[in-house]
């Protein structure tokens, strides 16, 4: 019989409560003493949100507007209540527990906003209804009462943050793009100051708790390269599409990249670099949008990948499928893939790591990893201080032989069921092509031709490799292979099978090398 099974024959009070009411009890007790301190809590979290809060309204402040102020804030009478309780972390370091939140709150928040045509508005935030998980870190622990020298707390997560805002006295509609302009306001500055990672310390006992305190732990290199089969949000022609990158969703963190008219797979090749605060928590977005213009964009599908999952120092190159939304978890539908080579590289990189930081340039994590130079110079010589001035970026500059060993299971283009294919090479930067010859009537042909490519920029040039059925009078296209030169300018040497994109059967063998001239870039 299972303890659920007893409840039914037995009632409640015959168990110790930590055998079954361990958890419903504590919240009950947990809830019923905050309702108690609420009007404590109310005032002192009241000023600290003033205070926090009030600089970040103003940072992300709307260009329409002249000042954002609070002109009243407090919580309300009505406690929020707590749903469920788990311990992330106990050990002699301190306490890491994580409160689930639920809050229908009665809060009086009244916004002072000023307009550059003089014109002054209270705006009532009103309606609030939040749902979300709140994180509480106990440290360090103490030889003396209360245990603990400081409180962290932080917003973990937040499932919901709904409001309404109205004008007092007036209507906000008078005012086209303020209400959403104020909104997003709004919501920018919840993120800023309270989602984790940041988060906000109160000593208990007097002491530094600077360590404690939020700081970058390292870099995240994002080479966003391609995607597709995207589905089309079209009705005529295809989707334009772009995509938006980012670790936290604040404007000033949050990369856009170009747009690609009319493609449902577009080839992007573009490098972004974040700060990582978490690597343990912290995750990266990526969502692609149908640019439609003046009008708002369609969202295609999103994906994200977990820093944690990334080895440091190492270069990780992941194809990522589509979701309507990262919160179902159950999504069938096929909405295209993301192609992107992901590189995190910690602050406290150890020296065994492969190609440490060098912090006598100024460049990327991804150019200071793979640079092949010694002592910070191509020759291992010292460069004076006017130099390093001069020479802030590392262009990775090099010759790439590429040799098209073969291909194997090919689609059949001709009615007897054979092909006559070619490969034809081609650096998307550079524009430099090159062609094989053809191998006639066979699905499994051998060239073992090479190729030399010239590459003035390999941190953002591509070699795009397509495969043709050649006809007497015309050519079929059979598919095709995308690299980034990521791989062979760390490996400089490698062997691998590439399968064809586009097409349903069919991988070309090839052969890479790198032989690397690194010059400087002058800025």
């Amino acid at each position: 019989m299972t303890v659920e099974d007893s409840r039914k024959i037995l009632p409640a009070d015959v168990y110790p409560s930590w055998v079954v009411f361990a958890r419903q009890q504590k919240l009950k007790w947990l809830n019923q003493e905050l309702v108690k301190i609420w009007p404590f809590v109310d005032q002192a979290a009241s000023e600290l949100i003033r205070t926090s809060v009030e600089p970040t309204l103003e940072q992300y402040r709307p260009v329409i507007l002249a000042s954002l102020k609070f002109s009243k804030l407090t919580l309300g009478t009505v406690a929020p209540q707590f749903t469920g309780i788990s311990i992330i972390e106990e050990n002699e370091s301190g306490i890491i527990m994580e409160l689930e939140m639920n809050w229908d709150a009665n809060s009086s928040i009244i916004l002072d906003i000023k307009t550059y045509l003089g014109v002054a508005l209270p705006i009532q935030v009103k309606n609030i209804g939040f749902t979300g998980v709140f994180r509480l870190m106990f440290k360090p622990m103490v030889d003396q009462f209360p245990c603990f020298g400081a409180v962290c707390f932080s917003l973990r997560e937040k499932k919901k943050l709904d409001f309404t805002l109205k004008v007092i006295g007036g209507d906000l509609s008078t005012l086209p793009g303020v209400s959403d302009a104020i909104e997003a306001t709004i919501r920018n500055a919840v993120e800023d100051t309270l989602m984790w990672p940041v988060r906000k310390v109160i000593p208990i006992i007097p002491g530094d708790y600077s360590d404690l305190e939020l700081k970058p732990v390292g870099t995240l290199e994002v080479k966003l390269v391609q995607a597709r089969d995207l589905t089309n949000k079209d009705i005529i022609g295809k989707s334009d599409p772009f995509s938006i990158v980012y670790i936290r969703p604040l404007p000033d963190k949050m990369k856009r990249s170009k747009t690609i008219n009319n493609d449902l797979s577009p080839i992007w090749n573009e490098h972004f670099e974040f700060i990582v605060e978490d690597v343990s928590t912290q995750n990266l977005i990526v969502k692609i949008y149908d640019d439609d213009g003046v009008q708002a964009a369609d969202l295609i599908g999103c994906a994200q990948v977990g820093l944690k999952d990334l080895e440091p120092g190492k270069v990780k190159d992941i194809w990522v499928k589509l979701v309507k939304d990262l919160e179902i978890q159950r999504d069938n539908k096929d909405r295209g893939q993301v192609h992107l080579e992901l590189l995190y590289c910690p602050y406290d990189m150890k020296d065994e790591v492969s190609n440490p930081f060098d912090k006598q340039f100024t460049m990327t994590s991804l150019e200071r990893t793979i640079k092949n130079t010694q002592n910070g110079t191509p020759n291992g010589s010292s460069l004076s201080s006017k130099t390093l001035s001069r020479r802030k970026e590392i262009i990775m500059r090099g010759v790439l032989s590429v040799t098209v060993v073969s291909a194997e299971d090919l689609p059949a283009m001709d009615i007897a069921g054979k092909s006559d294919p070619y490969v034809v090479l081609n650096m998307k930067k550079s524009k430099t092509k090159h062609k094989t010859r053809v191998v006639n009537e066979s699905l499994n042909p051998t060239w073992g031709q090479t190729f030399d490519f010239v590459v003035e920029d390999g941190l953002h040039d591509m070699l795009i490799l397509e495969v043709w059925d050649h006809d007497t009078f015309g050519k079929d296209y059979m598919g095709r292979c995308i690299l980034t030169l990521t791989r062979v300018i760390m490996e400089e040497d490698y062997k691998e099978s590439f399968p064809l994109e586009g097409a349903k059967s069919g991988k070309l063998n090839l052969h890479l090398k790198w032989s690397p001239q690194p010059i400087y870039r002058d800025t």
